[in-house]
């Protein structure tokens, strides 16, 4: 497949972002001229959607009739989409000229790969990676995410370091590509994470079945964040320990299934305590409540695993809390990781 720019699906989804829009989308359309650019809305009150018929009228708007968060919603307005690569991007991100270039010519390049992400900077602080996807994600064996650029919430000045093309494990839904038609095979988001970690589900699915994940280094992007929920809220808080546990009951392979969700549970418990020693009652409640939602939807979780998981090797290293907090390790570069997993 010879992929162009104007193969290229764009897809903001919106909830009550009118002010982002207004701010981001002119650069999204100055720099995308040759893309689709659709604005899924999920059924925003703050007149988002007259202000884009307005003053955006070549926008592709795709109205839902209710709020479907970010998973539910994006598979909703991706339904009638059929470009051969989608690019979902957040409506908080800045971008600049050529930022696609790259990507079109790695996907002509390589036919295995199914999702791209370029390098998210900060667009508070240029020198720093963003939080959500920095230079590309892994996780450790235990489910924990983290990037190249993000440890937890330690985040690394752009000094260049990760300037190569590289494999990784999970792209940011802040902005990833991917191709359409593997988006759909794999039926999309799963559409009870609502929100937070879905992409991750989602790229440990598709590597399940053979397809590669890549951060592409000379496209960057530059993310506002925090624009859903605060990093620092208890409902974030829930959804992320809720969701990852989907993910970990989802994915995991039988031979380590019950260890690594035992011990996964127990680190969850370390958390609970750390929050009530921190005078964070919120967030010891928000890790129960995740528990009662994993236990009531683990018999559903469980029926979603696929047949064919044979990717044992998923991590590249095995516990990211030790490394952080134990050995006091804040960089990518400092760990120890195993560059011949999850291949």
């Amino acid at each position: 497949m010879n992929y162009k720019l104007s193969n290229i699906g764009i897809v903001v989804l919106n909830f009550n972002g009118k002010i982002l829009l207004e701010k981001f989308l002119p650069d999204l359309i100055k720099y995308s001229s040759k893309s689709n650019i659709y604005i899924i809305d999920n059924n925003s009150t703050d007149n988002s959607l007259s202000m884009l018929k307005k003053d955006f009228k070549k926008i592709n708007v795709i109205e839902l009739n209710k709020n479907y968060g970010y998973s539910k919603g994006y598979n909703e307005g991706m339904k009638d989409i059929d470009d051969e690569i989608i690019c979902l991007i957040n409506n908080d991100v800045k971008v600049f000229p050529n930022w696609i270039d790259p990507i079109v010519d790695f996907y002509n390049k390589n036919d295995k790969v199914a999702i791209l992400q370029p390098h998210i900077l900060s667009l508070k602080n240029k020198e720093k990676f963003e939080y959500a996807g920095a230079a590309g994600g892994y996780i450790d064996k235990l489910g924990y995410p983290f990037c190249k650029g993000r440890l937890f919430n330690y985040l690394e000045n752009d000094n260049k370091q990760y300037d190569n093309n590289y494999e990784v494990f999970w792209s940011s839904g802040a902005c990833f590509f991917i191709k359409n038609k593997i988006f759909k095979s794999l039926k999309g988001f799963d559409e009870d994470f609502f929100a937070h970690q879905e992409e991750i589900d989602l790229c440990w699915r598709a590597k399940i079945k053979g397809n590669q994940v890549w951060s592409i280094y000379k496209s960057k992007v530059y993310h506002l964040g925090g624009g859903t929920i605060q990093y620092n809220h208890p409902k974030k808080t829930y959804l992320n320990h809720r969701n990852n546990l989907f993910m970990l009951i989802k994915n995991l392979p039988d031979t380590n299934f019950i260890n690594v969700l035992l011990k996964r549970l127990f680190y969850d418990y370390l958390t609970f305590f750390w929050y009530l020693l921190n005078l964070k009652p919120k967030h010891s409640i928000a890790i129960i409540r995740a528990h009662l939602s994993m236990i009531f939807s683990y018999n559903k979780m469980k029926r979603k695993r696929l047949p064919e998981n044979n990717l044992h090797n998923y991590f590249t290293i095995n516990n990211l809390p030790y490394n952080y907090f134990i050995k006091g390790l804040k960089k990518y570069t400092d760990l120890k990781v195993n560059k011949n997993n999850f291949r």
